[in-house]
């Protein structure tokens, strides 16, 4: 695919120099972001996202850290009643690790990048530091760990200057596809020291292998004794349980004497703190490339620290075939014998092991197990926080206003009622906003994933969960839903949640997306298969977009990197490009033109590539629009074709940009925004506002006023900071010039007639 580039090289540094010029004048998108929720979503039980990484004081019982998988660090004073989002602002929320310093609990680390394996599971950038229980933050180490992520931090509690981390790949099936091409996801792995209080890090190797380290856990009263459980989820010769006596310099791997010898994947360690010759560890099978497979290999316990070991009848704890996502292990500070292992269900066992109980928080899926300063056994898992103070015979929940849902793409809302939002979450359903509220009514459950709202008849719509053909229709505004997957094959390949449309010309037609595309011409009763497979024999389609002026034209996406179009509703389909990597799953990366079907947007979720694209031929040719944008994953692509030149809005992996003068540059968009992953966008123009689905932080809207000539920061008013961005590129000719409001390539008098005509 040939992409020709709007702004060359020495565009973009004038591009770089002149929006530098106009940010001392005044900050862009002074528009504020509202929170939409849900926070929380659910019925009886109420939900949130998945909860990845757990911190408790030790001396108040009312103070924890609760980390979302993709939603940053989150701080309650009150035990749990309220939440506090702490790290909004920083550069990713996707965390994989929370530490506090057990000698001065206002230093508080936390290890980025979700060490989970998922196609959901995000790499980090580096680590961030507190020093003042949470109210502000650096980041340490980007250059170190970015582009991977942190199992695990420990703090030496005699010199809590040594900091350890276990360090993973970022996660997907295929391998890395979380990573998304950054640069630093193929970076060492392992084991890493710091004696600067984790601003510089020595990777140590000395017997340890390079691959991902998925838990460490330290010696209690000898801090120069760790294990680490090196467990590279699609199998190793070199994994294992090693361990360490000298502080890291070298490490010996613990072989025989009852622990497995056969290759095995995702390990979990821990040491019991009341009796440190105490050890658990809890082993999975390996996982196949699809990620099948990693079922429970084994429990096991030793009273010796790790000489020797006994196998304990923890059973499968249902954990399907998914041990890469779910392994973890605690124990009683106060009593060995009492231990918790967690997979999709959590057991527990009161006689070191021999004996189990399973005592499963309301929400299965479990990653995260602390103990708070009361005692209580606190549970991090894909529905949020939960809370037993009597060993997990009951729970209570902690997720109100925690707002950590992680959203896929495919939000939908109502044609009259501006408050209706219907979208699907990871592991937490279907969702439906009701009123102006974040507390959303779960309609739905399993993985929820595209939904549809029947814009001529709204009390129609459509939800789905994971898997091929598992698609339901409600004619009652959400209250019931029935099946209507009848006639797609069930064999048919998926990208885990599939995309389908409604055709918003005539309702009764749909289509859906394998491989190949299905239609329904009775509003989904019944489906035929219209194309042949669209990738390249083991993908499948990752979204669909018929063209709003043209049901007969019709776009797709495949999760292995094609790009095609349909002259003909979608039965017939003509390649336009096969280099578009990107998210695996569902997605919402095409938009086309409302007026004109011929030009599509097209974003890639990937880095180093051409991350924003046109074609205004169908894909015969294509432009590059990217220019200032920086270089980060875009997931979605929303227009705004009413003014003189397009507004276009890009989701990406950090929030919402902006640019108002035909992709030439960009700007942060908004304010208030936390720094997610945005995975959806919708853009109203008949209410004048922007709505977002990201992936860990909810759904937010934004309003956004009809384009204005001269408005050229997009804030809805041509005033002074627009004045200034004008004469920064004064007199520029030839294209990508700043200021051009009219698209002639050319910054002039033209240009500045039209701003100050429209001007306050």
């Amino acid at each position: 695919m040939k992409i020709t580039k709007k702004p060359t090289v020495s565009c973009r540094v004038l591009l770089a120099l002149s929006m530098a010029i106009v940010a001392t004048v005044d900050s862009y998108g002074a528009q504020q972001w509202y929170e939409l929720g849900p926070a929380p979503t659910g019925n009886e039980d109420m939900y949130v996202g998945r909860v990845s990484a757990l911190a408790c004081s030790l001396t108040d019982p009312s103070l924890y850290y609760a980390a979302g998988a993709d939603g940053g660090v989150w701080r309650t004073t009150d035990g749990g009643v309220s939440w506090t989002p702490l790290t909004d602002h920083m550069p990713t929320t996707s965390i994989g690790a929370l530490a506090i310093d057990p000698t001065d609990e206002n230093v508080i680390y936390v290890g980025t990048g979700e060490a989970n394996y998922a196609n959901h599971s995000r790499y980090g950038l580096g680590l961030y530091k507190s020093t003042d229980g949470g109210d502000t933050w650096v980041q340490l180490a980007e250059d170190t760990f970015a582009g991977r992520c942190f199992s695990k931090i420990v703090v030496n509690p005699l010199d809590p200057l040594i900091l350890y981390a276990s360090i993973t790949r970022a996660g997907g099936f295929p391998e890395l596809a979380a990573a998304k091409g950054h640069p630093g996801a193929t970076g060492p792995l392992g084991v890493f020291r710091s004696d600067d209080g984790g601003v510089t890090w020595v990777h140590l190797i000395n017997g340890l292998p390079n691959l991902s380290a998925t838990d460490l856990t330290m010696y209690p009263g000898d801090p120069n004794i760790l294990y680490a459980g090196i467990g590279r989820i699609f199998g190793d010769p070199d994994n294992g349980i090693y361990k360490t006596t000298d502080g890291g310099a070298g490490w010996t791997k613990l072989t025989g004497n009852g622990l497995p010898t056969t290759i095995v994947g995702r390990i979990s360690v821990a040491v019991a703190p009341s009796d440190p010759t105490r050890v658990y560890t809890l082993i999975t099978k390996p996982a196949d490339a699809s990620g099948g497979g990693a079922y429970v290999k084994g429990a096991y316990r030793s009273d010796d620290a790790g000489a020797n070991w006994v196998s304990l009848p923890v059973g499968s704890m249902l954990q399907a075939s998914y041990g890469w996502y779910l392994s973890v292990i605690t124990v009683s500070p106060d009593d060995p014998d009492i231990v918790m292992m967690g997979g999709l269900t959590l057991r527990r066992s009161r006689q070191a092991g021999n004996t189990w109980a399973t005592v499963t928080p309301p929400h299965v899926d479990m990653h995260a197990l602390a103990w708070d300063a009361a005692g209580r056994t606190l549970c991090g898992n894909d529905g949020g926080v939960h809370r037993t103070d009597d060993l997990g015979i009951t729970w209570t929940a902690l997720n109100d206003g925690l707002g950590v849902i992680q959203f896929y793409a495919g939000l939908s809302t109502h044609p009259t009622n501006e408050h209706v939002i219907l979208g699907g979450t990871q592991d937490n359903g279907s969702n439906l906003r009701d009123e102006d509220s974040i507390v959303w009514r779960q309609v739905f459950g399993g993985d929820g994933g595209w939904t549809q709202i029947d814009q001529a008849a709204p009390n129609r719509m459509f939800v789905e969960y994971q898997g091929t053909r598992n698609v339901y229709r409600s004619t009652d505004g959400g209250n019931s839903f029935s099946y209507c997957g009848n006639g797609i094959d069930g064999n048919d390949r998926n990208c885990f949640l599939p995309p389908y449309l409604i055709d918003q010309t005539d309702p009764d037609r749909m289509l859906y997306g394998t491989q190949r595309v299905y239609e329904s011409l009775d509003g989904g009763s019944y489906w035929s298969a219209i194309s042949d497979d669209l990738s390249d024999g083991d993908g499948a389609i990752r979204t669909l977009v018929i063209a709003p002026s043209d049901s007969n034209v019709v776009y797709a996406a495949t999760n292995d990197g094609n790009v095609l179009v349909s002259f003909d509703g979608g039965t017939n389909f003509e390649l336009i490009a096969d280099d578009v990597p990107g998210w695996p799953r569902v997605t919402r990366e095409i938009f086309v033109d409302p007026s004109d079907p011929l030009t599509m947007y097209l974003a890639v979720a990937y880095f180093d590539q051409t991350q924003i694209r046109r074609t205004r031929d169908a894909g015969q040719s294509w432009e590059a629009l990217d220019a200032t944008l920086p270089d980060i994953p875009v997931n979605t692509v929303a227009v705004d074709t009413r003014g003189l030149r397009p507004v276009i809005y890009a989701g990406t992996d950090a929030g919402v940009y902006q640019s108002v003068d035909d992709g030439d540059s960009w700007h942060f968009f908004g304010e208030g925004l936390p720094n997610a992953a945005v995975i959806d966008l919708r853009l109203e123009i008949e209410r004048d506002r922007l709505i977002v689905f990201t992936q860990g932080r909810g759904a937010w809207s934004i309003p956004v006023a009809e384009p204005i000539p001269g408005d050229l920061d997009g804030d809805g008013d041509v005033d002074l900071s627009d004045l200034a961005t004008l004469l920064s590129g004064y007199g520029c000719t030839g294209g990508c010039c700043i200021g051009d409001i009219d698209g002639d390539g050319d910054t002039d008098l033209e240009d500045l007639s039209l701003l100050l005509a429209s001007y306050e």
